[in-house]
């Protein structure tokens, strides 16, 4: 048995760790978090200092029986798990679990996985960080007690099994009021003039350093123009030098991987862990842009060795952001000479980005020559601005360009011809098109991480999480819309004549923007107006700044929370008692047929539209909304069209196909018999071919099911299931085949003794049962 005993997160990184360690040594992975805070509401006593009731998990019981059996014959139990708050609280909980003793245990932390830093953290051992610890469980218990708090209210007042985070909630907030931006923005349009001119052979763009705000305005000036003589009145030439961006932080290379390789946030992060397990990059949980002693001059050889002396710039960033920790390292590669990297081309992609603006970072900075013309003419004050450029020296450039979110750049540029002051270049034409002011954007992932960034709300460990879990709970939506088309005009004046046209073009269109759900909208509405502490974004990013005064051992984590939660748990008490029901209701007119309101709202079920009142004594009507409406912007006729279900879709094997919405979704029904619509169909259009394909599959699918059917008795059936064979005796009359039973075997006589048997075990179970609650009631009477 060895005598070092080393426990990681994961099996990946104890794979790549064992390589680099002796026989002496055995690395073992705890697979992340061996216990966390029991379920239920009992978890935390708030009456005891918020002391947390932690349990093991089942599906950790027995991992954590090996690495007792394998503590318990070490000599030194050394704990390797992560170097950030979550990697520390692991560490402690590892040690609690298996009950380590102190004297043999050992916390080591490093910022990569090679062999040199391993070794030195094997050579630099500490103890474990009580106040990483406290950090991260004070988050952990926060974060409990708002949502066991919140979520039960949202249940009562909104609809059930809807839930609330502290950092979520405000994350979805900024959706929303991004959308209702959105919503509310006004178009406006205005003219943007450019010329296209030519001098010396050579044609370049230039742009009218005005715009006019009517087609009247636009035509105006073309035909004031029409005999014009165009004059260079400057040339400005500056030079310009562009400095490299900082190595990727966490949200920066969330920002990025968007941006460059269209990755979601969370595959970015799945990605940069398996690169960092394989001991390819650094951690990849940082907000630090600092670069160690040993990468700079490791880059600095990279770079000489790859474009020579002139493109070597050693740089050291310093992070702007407050609670950053400098002892960290920025993302880059654990060695510059490794061009190359990962299992497969996702990670290879990755690895390469990491790797450009890491190397970029340390390069020299890119020399250009700026140019500047102004073009003006002889009848009027009106100025034409062509700007081009002309790089001098790459330097970093020749690596990499940083990405941008920029949605309104179409800068005319390009490179100029030589002209000099006075010369006239020739006008070839000059276009006005149309153009409209746009709203803001939709916040894509990358985009949403560099706002929460902004305002201070979260950590790198969150941001990832957090934008998975809103759109899990359905408070927002990620998905593509396809735009509109618009018509614009468009004036053009060529040679002496000037002539207009339209044209069309589409706008509104987004791609994998997020956008908030009916339901994210009247939750966010219900917290904000009742629960404004919680919503407030300077509230949330101060109670991250405390949670890093506990990690500096500033600030008590018991009272930090105590600070929060009596007045937190006094307006949910509050709210509970004397505020109504949140539906954010809209009406939308009166029933033609009926004269009955017809209202939209969010109910029990989701978005829904009804026709009639609750109070009356006939019962009102309901229907769901579709997939791509909303309870904001259906109309009247459009609610109309969702009572026409159910709908009679044509006739197959001379029976009709209906199709209709129930409990439990959209179905077609055919023959006495039900087949659910797959999440792709639209019941409202599914057609009688797509009814019948349906059909079809549900009888082969249920046709291979069958193993076994009697003559005796129809109902009765042996049937394949998800957990194996069992037998059917009618609706929702399903009985257990024993292990050790061939289903093939069973007769008729076979299935009704075990049908009969299970039934009277339910009996004696029910009446066990009975007996037990009428004890527990008699002794809570006494």
């Amino acid at each position: 048995m060895a005598k070092n005993l080393v426990i990681v997160e994961s099996p990946a990184k104890a794979k790549t760790i064992e390589k680099f360690l002796g026989k002496e040594f055995t690395v073992k992975s705890c697979f992340g978090h061996i216990r966390d805070l029991a379920k239920g509401d009992g978890a935390i006593d708030t009456e005891d200092g918020y002391k947390p009731k932690y349990e093991v998990p089942s599906d950790k019981k027995d991992i954590v029986k090996e690495l007792k059996k394998l503590a318990k014959s070490s000599e030194t139990v050394w704990l390797a798990s992560d170097e950030d708050r979550e990697g520390e609280a692991i560490s402690w909980h590892l040690s609690e679990v298996l009950d380590l003793d102190p004297a043999k245990r050992k916390r080591i932390v490093f910022h990569e996985i090679t062999k040199s830093a391993i070794i030195s953290a094997i050579e630099n051992p500490r103890d474990i960080d009580a106040h990483l610890v406290d950090a991260q469980q004070a988050r952990r218990i926060l974060d409990r007690l708002v949502g066991f708090k919140l979520s039960p209210v949202l249940w009562r007042k909104i609809k059930p099994s809807l839930s609330a985070g502290r950092v979520q909630s405000v994350a979805v907030r900024l959706i929303v009021e991004r959308e209702r931006k959105i919503e509310g923005f006004e178009s406006k349009s205005s003219y943007r003039v450019v010329g296209e001119f030519s001098t010396n052979g050579q044609k370049f763009k230039a742009e009218l350093n005005k715009k006019f705000a009517s087609f009247e305005e636009a035509n105006d000036f073309l035909e004031a123009v029409k005999g014009a003589k165009f004059t260079i009145n400057n040339v400005e030439v500056k030079p310009v030098r562009k400095k490299p961006s900082a190595p990727f932080t966490t949200s920066t290379l969330q920002q990025e991987a968007s941006r460059k390789l269209g990755y979601s946030v969370s595959r970015t992060m799945m990605l940069a862990q398996r690169l960092y397990e394989n001991g390819h990059i650094t951690y990849m949980r940082t907000d630090s842009v600092n670069l160690s002693n040993f990468a700079l001059a490791n880059a600095k050889e990279s770079v000489i060795n790859m474009h020579g002396e002139e493109y070597s710039q050693v740089r050291k960033f310093t992070t702007k952001a407050s609670g950053a920790q400098e002892a960290h390292e920025a993302i880059r590669p654990t060695s510059f000479s490794k061009l190359k990297a990962g299992d497969d081309l996702s990670q290879e992609k990755l690895y390469q980005l990491i790797w450009k603006r890491a190397i970029a970072s340390q390069m020299a900075e890119a020399q250009l020559e700026k140019t500047t013309v102004s073009i003006g003419n002889n009848v009027n004050d009106l100025v034409f601005s062509a700007q081009g450029e002309v790089i001098k020296f790459d330097g970093f450039l020749k690596v990499y360009i940083a990405g941008t979110d920029d949605e309104e750049s179409d800068n005319v540029e390009g490179l100029l011809p030589a002209m000099t002051v006075g010369d006239h270049p020739t006008r070839l034409t000059i276009t006005a098109t149309e153009r409209f002011s746009r709203p803001p954007a939709r916040y894509t992932e990358a985009s949403l991480v560099k706002k929460l960034e902004e305002l201070g709300i979260g950590r790198p460990s969150t941001y990832a999480p957090t934008i998975s879990t809103i759109q899990k709970r359905g408070y927002v939506e990620k998905g593509s819309r396809e735009g509109k088309e618009r018509s614009f005009r468009v004036i053009e004046l060529k040679k002496d004549t000037v002539t207009a046209s339209e044209d069309s073009e589409k706008h509104g269109s987004d791609k994998n923007k997020l956008v908030p759900s009916d339901i994210g909208k009247v939750v966010t509405d219900f917290l904000t107006e009742h629960f404004g502490q919680i919503m407030d974004y300077r509230f949330t990013a101060s109670v991250e700044q405390e949670f890093d005064e506990i990690a500096k051992g500033l600030k008590d984590w018991t009272e930090m929370i105590d600070n929060f939660y009596n007045p937190f748990n006094s307006t949910v008490d509050d709210t509970m008692q004397n505020v109504g029901r949140a539906t954010g209701e809209r009406q939308l007119g009166e029933d033609p047929e009926t004269g009955k309101p017809v209202s939209v709202k969010v109910g029990r079920y989701g978005p829904m539209v009804q026709i009639g009142e609750s109070n009356t004594e006939e019962k009102p009507r309901f229907a769901s909304l579709r997939k791509d409406q909303s309870i904001d912007h259906i109309s009247l006729e459009e609610a109309l069209e969702l009572f026409k279900l159910p709908k009679v879709v044509g006739q197959f094997e001379d029976k009709d196909v209906k199709v209709a919405i129930g409990r439990f979704g959209p179905y077609v029904q055919h023959d006495g018999k039900f087949v659910s619509l797959g999440k792709e169909d639209d019941p409202h259009d599914t057609s009688l071919d797509r009814a019948i394909e349906l059909i079809l599959a549900k009888r082969k699918a249920d046709a291979e099911r069958i193993i076994k059917t009697f003559e005796e008795d129809a109902n009765i059936q042996v049937l394949n299931g998800r957990y194996g064979p069992y037998i059917t005796a009618g609706k929702r009359k399903n009985y257990r085949i024993p292990k050790d039973t061939d289903p093939k075997t069973l007769t008729f006589e076979d299935c009704q003794k075990l049908i009969a048997d299970q039934e009277a075990n339910k009996g004696k179970k029910g009446k066990a049962k009975a007996k037990s609650t009428a004890a527990k009631k008699t002794r809570a009477k006494k």
